[in-house]
This record gives C-alpha cells, sequence and structure tokens, in this order.
C-alpha cells in the first residue's frame, strides 16, 4: 500500500494541473503517464551505463542515441539533454522548450522498439500549457519514490481511482474488489494465456499477474516461465488509442515487460488469427447497445446473430478460447433473462454446447455513479461438447462498499475485498460478502449441492435450467421463505364477529335514544 505521503504528492500533482488549465481526467493521466515514461528511461539508460562502467566497457543499449538531436524543430541539442535527470534541472522556459520541441519528438520515433509502450508512444502528445505548469509536475513526480514495484504499481492505480472519482470517464475502470474476485475464482495458472478483449486501463491483467507473482513466485525464478510471463501471457485489446498507452503503462509499473497490448476494435474485425489462443478470459467489456450488421464481425455473427453488443462479447469469447479453457466475464442482467431467440440460443449453448459453472448476482449499485444497472459474474469453461451437470448461484447483497452514488468503504481496509486478513464476522459479512463467495465456489460440486434454494448460494441442475428455457436469473430459482402466521379458529373468528355485530347495534340504539 502506498503511504499517505505519496497520496498527497499525487493529490498535488493532480491540482496542479487542474489549476493550470487541464481538467479532463484522461488528459492529467495521459501527460502524467508520457513524464512517467520520460523517467523510466532515463532509468534504464543509467542501469546500461552502470553495468558498462563495472565491466570498463562500452553501453551496449542505449535508449538515448549519442550526438546532437536532429529531430528536433531546431536541433542541437545534445541528447542526453533529453533525459529526465538532465532536463529536470533546467529553468522552466528551457524545460519547456526541451520537452516540447525535442523529447516528443524523440519518443514518438520510439516504435521501432518492439516494446508495446514505445508503440504507443508514436502518437504521443504533449499538451501541458506553460513552462511553469511543467516544471511544477516534474518536480513533484521526481519527489515520488519509484524504485519499489509495489509502491509503483499501487501509486499508477491510485491515480486510475481518481479517473474513476472525476466524472465522465469512470466506464473505463471496474471496481477493484470485483476484478481480484474474478480473478480469484479463476485461479490463474503460470501457464496460462490470459486475454481482455476489451481491457481499458488493463486492470484485469494487472491483477492476474498480480495473483501469479503471489501465489506462484516460482514463476519468476524459472527461466521459461519468467519469458513467458513478461513476453507472453497478458493479451488485450482496445480502441482508444489513451486506454492503450495507459493500459500499457499500469502493466509496466506492475513489473510486465512487453505485454500484448493493441488496437483492435473486438466486434469489428475478424478474429481468425485469434481463434482458440487463449486459455483464460477476464473481461467486463462495454455494452453499448447496438451495432449494425454492417460493422460486426461476421464470424462472431455465425455464432449468435444479433445486433446486441453484450450478446456479440460472449460470442467473441467463446472464439477466443481454447477448448478447457475458462472465463470470468460481467454481463448486464438482461443477458441472463433476455427473451429474445438470440438471448435463448446464447443460453442454451452456454449450458449445453459448453458448460456453465456459475452466475454470481452482484448488486446493483457496484458500478455506481456511472451506471445502476444490475449485472452478474458469468463464469463458464469452453468445452464444445457440454458437462454442464449443476449451475452454482450466488446472490452477493453487499460488497463491501455502499451502493449509493459516494460509494464509501463499510469496513477497514484490511477487511474489505474477497481475501480480507482474517475471517469475517457474522455482522462483517453482512457487509461484506464476497470472501464468502470464495469459500462458497470452493464447495461447489460437494456442499453447496444440497443446500437450499433459500440459501445465499445454491446449486440448479440443468435439467431445471432447460426446462425453464434457459432463464439465468437467480431469482427465477431462488425460493423465499415465509413466515408462518398462526390463524385463529373460524368457530372464533365467528364469535369475535357477532359480539362486534352486537355493540354495534347496541350503539345503534343509544344513539337514536339520544337524537330523540
Amino acid at each position: 500500500m502506498i503511504t499517505g505521503t505519496i497520496k498527497s504528492q499525487i493529490d498535488q500533482i493532480w491540482n496542479a494541473f487542474w489549476s493550470g488549465g487541464i481538467s479532463n481526467p484522461i488528459e492529467v493521466i495521459e501527460q502524467i503517464t508520457y513524464l512517467l515514461f520520460l523517467r523510466r528511461l532515463d532509468d534504464l539508460h543509467t542501469l546500461e551505463e552502470n553495468k558498462a562502467a563495472r565491466v570498463k566497457g562500452h553501453v551496449a543499449r542505449r535508449v538515448f542515441p549519442e550526438g546532437k538531436d536532429g529531430i528536433g524543430k531546431k536541433g542541437g541539442r545534445p541528447y542526453d539533454d533529453l533525459r529526465w535527470s538532465r532536463f529536470k534541472h533546467f529553468a522552466p522556459a528551457e524545460m519547456y522548450t526541451v520537452v516540447s520541441e525535442h523529447v516528443f519528438p524523440f519518443l514518438r520515433t520510439l516504435g521501432g522498439d518492439d516494446s508495446t509502450y514505445a508503440h504507443h508512444m508514436k502518437d504521443a502528445r504533449f499538451t501541458i500549457p506553460t513552462p511553469g505548469l511543467l516544471a511544477k509536475v516534474v518536480d513533484l513526480l521526481d519527489n515520488v519514490p519509484m524504485e519499489d514495484r509495489d509502491t509503483k504499481g499501487d501509486l499508477y492505480e491510485y491515480m486510475l481511482g481518481k479517473i474513476a472519482s472525476a466524472g465522465q470517464n469512470g466506464q473505463f475502470r471496474t471496481p477493484r474488489h470485483i476484478i481480484r474476485l474474478m480473478v480469484e475464482l479463476t485461479a490463474p495458472q503460470p501457464t496460462d494465456l490470459i486475454c481482455d478483449p476489451a481491457c481499458g486501463t488493463a486492470g484485469f491483467l494487472v491483477a492476474a499477474g498480480e495473483y501469479l507473482r503471489q501465489r506462484h513466485p516460482n514463476i519468476l525464478h524459472d527461466k521459461k516461465l519468467r519469458e513467458h510471463f513478461h513476453h507472453g501471457m497478458f493479451h488485450g485489446y482496445d480502441f482508444d488509442n489513451t486506454m492503450l498507452r495507459i493500459g500499457s503503462m499500469n502493466m509496466l509499473l506492475h513489473g510486465v515487460e512487453n505485454p500484448d497490448i493493441r488496437y483492435r476494435d473486438s466486434l469489428a474485425q475478424d478474429h481468425a488469427a485469434d481463434e482458440e489462443t487463449y486459455t483464460l478470459v477476464l473481461a467486463n467489456p462495454p455494452f453499448a447497445g447496438s451495432l449494425d450488421y454492417e460493422n460486426t464481425a461476421k464470424d462472431l455473427l455465425q455464432i449468435v446473430k444479433t445486433k446486441k453488443t453484450e450478446l456479440l462479447f460472449l460470442a467473441l469469447f467463446l472464439k477466443l478460447l481454447k477448448p478447457g479453457g475458462r472465463a470470468a466475464v460481467i454481463v448486464p442482467d438482461g443477458v441472463l433473462f433476455g427473451s429474445s431467440k438470440a438471448h435463448k440460443e446464447l443460453r442454451r449453448m452456454l449450458v449445453e454446447d459448453q458448460k456453465l459453472d456459475a452466475v454470481v448476482s452482484l448488486p446493483g449499485g457496484v458500478f455506481k455513479p456511472y451506471a445502476g444497472v444490475s449485472t452478474a459474474i458469468l463464469l463458464f469453461t469452453k468445452t464444445n461438447s457440454g458437462g454442464t451437470d449443476h449451475v452454482w448461484f450466488y446472490d452477493v447483497d453487499a460488497d463491501g462498499w455502499s451502493l449509493d452514488d459516494k460509494r464509501t468503504p463499510l469496513l477497514p481496509e484490511e477487511r474489505l475485498g474477497s481475501t480480507p486478513s482474517a475471517p469475517l464476522t457474522p455482522e462483517e459479512h453482512e457487509k461484506n460478502n464476497l470472501p464468502d463467495v470464495l469459500a462458497r465456489w470452493a464447495a461447489r460440486d460437494n456442499a453447496e449441492r444440497v443446500r437450499p434454494r433459500t440459501a445465499e448460494s445454491f446449486c440448479v441442475a440443468r435439467a431445471d435450467i432447460a426446462a425453464q428455457g434457459y432463464d439465468l436469473s437467480l431469482n427465477r430459482y431462488k425460493e423465499v421463505v415465509h413466515d408462518e402466521v398462526e390463524h385463529r379458529a373460524p368457530t372464533e373468528i365467528l364469535a369475535e364477529l357477532a359480539r362486534l355485530e352486537e355493540e354495534i347495534q347496541r350503539g345503534m340504539k343509544e344513539l337514536e335514544g339520544m337524537l330523540k
């Protein structure tokens, strides 16, 4: 966890941008991303210089070439002036000239580097408006410790959190505790090929990487597994170039050297090259409504003929997974009970042709304040030969945060999320169901099979689901316990009615007497 001091430093940087005239949170994080990338380039170059000095040789891999800078507008500056460690000491006006006229053109030439970060820098735009703001931000960033991987990762996550809290761009961020729950449920393995076809800031890929570091520490000690972790395991698509840059930097700061984060319109492009490639899909794709048939990949329409993006994304996940591959994806509730032919056919495919493992119903406020739509996590395994025996359902009432627009934590930090520091008390469980989701998921093939349908979680046989037209909404199968009410005997009720009638008649006679 980052300290309050570092959070305060980041808040200062953020406030500097806002007071300096940049109020779009996406633009703020993008400019910070460029500057962090420049700082990293300088660190890499320094590392190479130190290696060369130890062996008294030449620098083997130069980040900044030797000689003069011939690519800037004015040219004539030594390449060393483009380094963070040099330009951070310049006067604001000179720093601004160097960064805007020399550093950013240099950044755009790095595309020849094979790294995903360099590739996404080719259209880098410098939009910091004044020398004073640049100098202030460089000075503040220079004081933030970036040596420790955990600190770097947490720091960037904290900045990304500001996107969510700033307004209209919150749709790019799935709540981190929901992401981590989905990662825990799927338990990534060191040999997995992991894909998020709508990766945004790469939150799912980052969480999968952190899970593997914690649960499989040998992954970075074995040469083959380490190479796979850094260069072959993580794949993300997005059609927003800003998100690709931010997602790539998020992976970099979490210690993944070269993930495959690339531009792709997941629903519009053909997927033949990636068909049956991945062993794990983790995603919360945007559900924007409908697409025109002309703009939809034909291979997806062969799976399910629809314009609905939520159904097309599910078809895409099935297309991308290898047989035996598994998925944890967020869908709007309409996918679970929609009555169209396409809705029913896709649910039938999941139940009959693949192996539908679970439906975890999330509370309606999880994505507030940006959306109040009810959602669920679908967990399934691609088999192409069926295999659904029972489907496990869990009704999450509380995720640890208030379900209003403020989304304030209901418990101390160490008691939140799916893996708290110690088991929760019954009172704490009422505020955070996520640890219970994990515990019961592990027992879905034994103890959960006999749990009554009045409980928070239970299993439903495939035949029962088929009989309901493959409706996957939890409320279709959940039974409500009605409190027993003691009823009086009919003779007692009749006697009471007779007594009341006598009292009414007596009262009427008394009233008539008074009127006379």
